[in-house]
């Protein structure tokens, strides 16, 4: 599974904004991997930001 899904699948999961660090938590991914996964996921609009620094999926 690409590294985008596996965020996305995350922040589905937990129901709640996330910030790049729980979301690596959780996804076991490493920060970096979820952060360059997040400025893709960010650019094609999948990812919205309710509160300053956390994020979830666009589609709720």
């Amino acid at each position: 599974m690409e590294a985008t899904e596996l965020v996305l699948q995350a922040m589905r999961e937990a129901g709640v904004p996330l910030n790049a660090g729980k979301i690596a938590e959780l996804s076991g991914l490493d920060r970096k991997v979820v952060d360059k996964a997040m400025k893709e996921l960010k650019k094609t609009g999948a990812i919205v930001s309710p509160v300053r620094c956390k994020w979830e999926p666009a589609e709720k």
